[in-house]
């Protein structure tokens, strides 16, 4: 990464973690994904039951293998044949794992969601919640992040898993109504009412999508 690009960030990133703070959730910087991994674990004691929507930033730092050992009960939804029953358990887990689709720079988080497991489980249920979010999804504002969310993460993942939608085809939001959209449920999360439940470890990386 460029050095002034690499500085720029770690600034930028102190005002995320501000906004963060200001809104009960707490924030972490990783120069890397490195000390992004070591943080991560840093906050999942041993023995915790962990699960994860589709975060693709917890693979890249190397997080879901090293939650694949005896120290953790990692529930990985690949293993079970009943997918529902493998996401209805994330709502009891100790932990869950997240990323987002993009994030404002005083601190408010939105993601896009499909099946509403990711969403929902964010806004409520597991004991806590752990975002790992490369600084490539930080941007001005809401609707900045709105944009990101429905003109840069959908339509790769669409893209990623070949669903049927427009902006698989034209590589935008044609906010479609479509059978098989992924933009079904939006989570904006802007505080949380519990102390200690949310944590965001900001990467001085391009992460996820």
């Amino acid at each position: 990464m460029d050095k002034n690009i690499f500085t720029r960030n770690e600034k930028l990133a102190e005002k995320v973690i501000k906004g963060l703070e200001s809104r009960n959730m707490s924030g972490y910087y990783a120069a890397s994904s490195e000390e992004a991994l070591a943080k991560a674990l840093e906050l999942i004691p041993k023995g915790a039951s962990v699960t994860m929507g589709g975060c693709m930033s917890a693979r890249e730092i190397g997080l879901v293998d090293a939650l694949k050992t005896e120290d953790y009960n990692f529930i990985d939804r690949d293993n079970y044949e009943d997918k529902r029953a493998a996401m209805l358990m994330a709502y009891d887990a100790d932990v869950f794992l997240a990323s987002a689709n993009a994030m404002t720079e005083d601190g408010v988080i939105v993601n896009i969601d499909g099946n509403a497991n990711r969403v929902s489980a964010i806004a409520q249920g597991p004991k806590k919640v752990i975002f790992i979010v490369g600084m490539n999804k930080i941007c001005d504002d809401v609707d900045g992040a709105m944009k990101r969310a429905r003109n840069v993460a959908a339509p790769v993942n669409a893209q990623r898993f070949d669903i049927n939608t427009p902006c698989n085809k034209t590589g935008s939001c044609m906010n479609c109504k479509s059978p098989d959209t992924i933009c079904c449920q939006i989570l904006i999360t802007r505080f949380s009412r519990h102390p200690g439940r949310i944590h965001v470890i900001l990467v001085n990386d391009s992460l996820g999508y």
